[in-house]
C-alpha cells in the first residue's frame, strides 16, 4: 500500500487527499487576516459539497422508513416476520466490510474519482428500488447500498480532519454533518409530496420515494494558490505537525490497528450511531403508533431534525472555544436518555414527541463531537485515514444493533428498543469518564517528565479532554 502527495487545490472533489511533501511558511510570515479569509474560502469549497453528497446518501439509505408507512410495507410483504428489520439491516454487513479498504483506495486514487464512482453507483441502486415487487430484491439491493455508501462518510471525515486545526474541526465536522442532517430532515416533507403521485406511471406512491435523482461530485478549478496552500500546510504543522505525507503500509497499518484507544473511540461512535439510526429508521413508525395519519408522520418526522440542527451546531461552536470534548458528549448523552424517557414511559403524545426532540438533538450532536474527539487525539496522515475508517466502521455495528432492537412486536412504544438506546448512552458516558482519567494521567506524566515515549510520537502533543 502507498499514498500520493495530497493537492490541497483540490481537495473539494477533483483529487488526491493526502498532505504534500514540501516546507511551510514561517509563522511570523502569515498575515492573520488573510489566513482566516483564506480558511473561509476553503470552508465554502469544501464543506457545502460533501454535506449536500451525504444527504443524498443518507436520504438513499433511510428512506426506506417513509416507504414503509406509505405502502412498502404491504406490496412486499414485509411486515411478515422479521422481514423490515433483515432489510435494514443487510445495508450494514457491507458498509462495516468495505469502510476501510475504501479510504485505502481513496488515498490511492483521489477523491473526485472514487467519491465519485461510488455517489453514481449508489445512485442507480435506489433508482432501482423503486421497481422491485420482491422483498427479496430489497435486501440484495440493500446489499449493494451499503457496499457503495461505505466510502463515502469516512472519506470526507478524513478530508476535513485534514484540513483544519484541531480546535476548528469540531464546527466543520458539525457542519458538514448537520448540514446534511437539514437537508435530509426535510425527507418526509418531500415523502409526503411524493405519495401525491401514487399511481402516475402506474407506480405506487412509496416508489416514488425511493426513485431520487442523484448527483455526483463536479470537477471544480482550483480555488488556492500555491501560497495559500503554504499556509495551509503552516498551520497544520503548528497546531500538530502532520502536514507530511507517511506511508500506508501492512506494517503501518498493523500498528495503528493495535491502537486501543482506536477501538474505544470506535465503540463511543457506535453507540452514538444507534439513536441516529433509530431516529432515522423508526420516528415516522413510532408516530403513525401514536395514532397520526401517514401524512402527518411525515411531516412530523422532519421538526425533531430542524431543532436538533440548531443546538448541535451551537455546541460544537461552544466546544470548539473552550477547546473541549468530552463534557459535551456527556450533554448529548443526557439529552438522549431524558429524551426516550419520556418517549417510552409518557402517556401524552404531545410529551412523547417532545421527547423525540431531545433525543434528536442529543444524538445529532455526538456524532460530530465523537469524531472531532478522536481525530483532536491522533497524529499522521495514515492513522487519521485507518482510524476515521474504523470509527466509521464501527457506526455500521451501532446501525445493526438499531435495526434489531427495534422489534414490530414491540410496537408501538418499542420500550425494549428505547432502553437498548439508552443503554448505549450509558456505556458512553463510562467510556468517556476513563478516556478522561487516561488522558489526564498522561499529561499529568507528560508534565512530569516520566512518559515511556512521546504522546503520538511528539513531544509537544498533548490530549484533549
Amino acid at each position: 500500500m502507498s499514498n500520493e502527495k495530497v493537492n490541497y487545490n483540490n481537495l473539494d472533489g477533483s483529487g488526491a487527499v493526502t498532505p504534500p511533501q514540501s516546507s511551510s511558511v514561517e509563522e511570523s510570515g502569515v498575515d492573520p487576516v488573510y489566513e482566516k479569509k483564506l480558511i473561509r474560502r476553503v470552508d465554502l469549497h469544501l464543506i457545502p459539497i460533501l454535506a449536500a453528497i451525504y444527504s443524498v446518501s443518507m436520504i438513499d439509505r433511510t428512506n426506506i422508513s417513509n416507504a414503509a408507512i406509505a405502502g412498502m410495507m404491504a406490496d412486499l410483504k414485509l411486515n411478515v416476520g422479521d422481514r423490515y428489520s433483515i432489510a435494514l439491516l443487510m445495508f450494514f454487513i457491507p458498509y462495516f466490510l468495505f469502510e476501510l479498504p475504501s479510504n485505502i483506495v481513496l488515498r490511492r486514487v483521489g477523491s473526485a474519482v472514487w467519491l465519485g464512482s461510488i455517489a453514481l453507483a449508489w445512485g442507480s441502486v435506489t433508482i432501482g428500488m423503486g421497481f422491485i415487487y420482491d422483498w427479496r430484491i430489497l435486501v440484495v439491493c440493500r446489499v449493494l447500498l451499503g457496499l457503495f455508501e461505505a466510502g463515502f462518510f469516512p472519506g470526507s471525515i478524513y478530508l476535513i480532519s485534514s484540513w483544519y486545526v484541531r480546535y476548528e474541526v469540531q464546527k466543520r465536522l458539525a457542519g458538514f454533518y448537520l448540514l446534511s442532517i437539514f437537508i435530509g430532515g426535510f425527507t418526509s416533507l418531500l415523502s409526503y409530496g411524493l405519495m401525491q403521485m401514487d399511481g402516475i406511471q402506474g407506480l405506487a406512491g412509496w416508489r416514488w420515494i425511493l426513485i431520487i435523482a442523484n448527483k455526483l461530485l463536479q470537477r471544480r478549478k482550483p480555488f488556492l494558490t500555491e501560497s495559500d496552500i503554504e499556509i495551509i500546510k503552516s498551520r497544520i504543522d503548528r497546531d500538530r505537525e502532520d502536514s507530511q505525507a507517511d506511508p500506508l503500509t501492512w506494517r503501518v497499518l498493523g500498528r495503528h490497528l493495535s491502537d486501543w484507544k482506536l477501538w474505544v473511540h470506535a465503540l463511543l461512535f457506535m453507540s452514538a450511531a444507534v439513536p441516529s439510526y433509530a431516529l432515522a429508521y423508526f420516528l415516522p413508525i413510532i408516530l403513525k403508533g401514536m395514532g397520526f395519519s401517514t401524512g402527518m408522520s411525515q411531516i412530523l418526522s422532519s421538526l425533531p431534525y430542524i431543532s436538533a440542527v440548531v443546538v448541535a451546531f451551537s455546541l460544537a461552536w461552544w466546544a470548539d472555544m473552550t477547546r473541549v470534548r468530552a463534557p459535551f458528549i456527556v450533554i448529548g448523552c443526557l439529552l438522549i436518555i431524558t429524551g426516550l424517557s419520556i418517549t417510552a414511559y409518557s402517556n401524552s403524545n404531545a410529551a412523547r414527541y417532545f421527547g423525540l426532540f431531545l433525543g434528536a438533538a442529543g444524538a445529532q450532536n455526538n456524532v460530530p463531537t465523537l469524531l472531532a474527539y478522536q481525530s483532536n487525539n491522533i497524529r499522521t496522515n495514515s492513522k487519521r485515514s485507518v482510524a476515521s475508517a474504523l470509527q466509521v466502521g464501527f457506526g455500521a455495528i451501532g446501525g445493526v444493533f438499531a435495526s434489531t432492537v427495534y422489534r414490530q412486536k414491540d410496537s408501538p412504544k418499542y420500550r425494549n428498543g428505547l432502553w437498548a438506546t439508552m443503554g448505549c448512552q450509558f456505556m458512553t458516558l463510562l467510556l468517556v469518564a476513563f478516556m478522561t482519567v487516561y488522558f489526564k494521567k498522561k499529561y499529568r506524566q507528560q508534565k512530569e517528565g516520566t512518559l515511556d515515549e512521546p504522546l503520538e510520537g511528539h513531544p509537544e502533543f498533548t490530549y484533549t479532554l
